[in-house]
């Protein structure tokens, strides 16, 4: 099974690539290729992206910042890396678009329904900056609740590794791989941290899908895409 429309979410992790922060410029290039092989066949992409190679808003909250304020800065983050791979994808051929769930109006365009699906239909990629707008939920909940808006058939979690186990595998040398496995099982697991519970609930209570996948091996975007034994899939 080929998926016709996938929310792809990327971590800001990385987009630090070779680097401990900040963006990497040939990474980045190189994601855009990858992206476009699966574009170039037909597939509709809509891109959200994290921020954690300059802030996490959870983590600098306290000491005189308050979590909301702490959360806009991790908003802003976002909206860092959006830009930089909007330009990126546009230098590689892939027309894309910056749309943001923050105001501003100076550097994105606003992240309204009718605009993106317009996008989409004009074969442009879409990158939604900003996550989902509002403080104390994370990209992947906004991830998930932007897939839901847009009709997509499947959010794809792009990670540095190759799936879910049943323990940390950078722990334990006996850590199996799991293939599949329900939303509510994931909910259960506390071994299983690949999303957070709010947006696993809410991939639970309308049956969206997530595949957690190592997006760093060329060509597993494309697999992902087109419903290939890739990574592990829950559902």
């Amino acid at each position: 099974m080929s998926y016709k429309r996938v929310l792809l979410k990327l971590s800001g992790e990385q987009l630090a690539g070779q680097y401990e922060s900040g963006i990497d410029p040939i990474f980045g290039a190189w994601l855009a290729r990858e992206i476009k092989k699966a574009h170039s066949d037909g597939t509709e992409i809509v891109i959200m992206v994290g921020g954690g190679n300059f802030m996490r808003g959870a983590q600098i909250a306290g000491h005189g910042i308050a979590r909301v304020t702490a959360d806009h800065m991790g908003m802003l983050a976002t909206m860092i890396n959006a830009l930089a791979l909007t330009d990126i994808f546009e230098a590689n051929g892939l027309q894309t678009r910056c749309l943001s769930n923050i105001f501003a109006e100076q550097v994105a365009e606003k992240f309204i329904h009718r605009l993106a699906n317009k996008h989409i239909d004009n074969g442009r990629v879409i990158i939604v900056a900003g996550g989902s707008g509002r403080p104390y939920l994370t990209t992947d909940t906004a991830a998930v609740e932007i897939a839901l808006e847009l009709d997509c058939e499947v959010v794809l979690k792009a990670t540095k590794v190759d799936g879910v186990y049943d323990k940390d595998p950078t722990k334990h040398d006996n850590a199996e791989k799991i293939d599949k496995i329900s939303h509510q099982e994931a909910l259960e697991q506390a071994s299983i941290q690949v999303m957070d519970q709010a947006a696993l609930g809410l991939a639970l209570e309308h049956k969206m899908p997530i595949l957690i996948f190592d997006s760093m091996s060329e060509g597993n975007i494309v697999s992902a895409i087109k419903g290939q034994k890739v990574g592990t899939l829950i559902g």
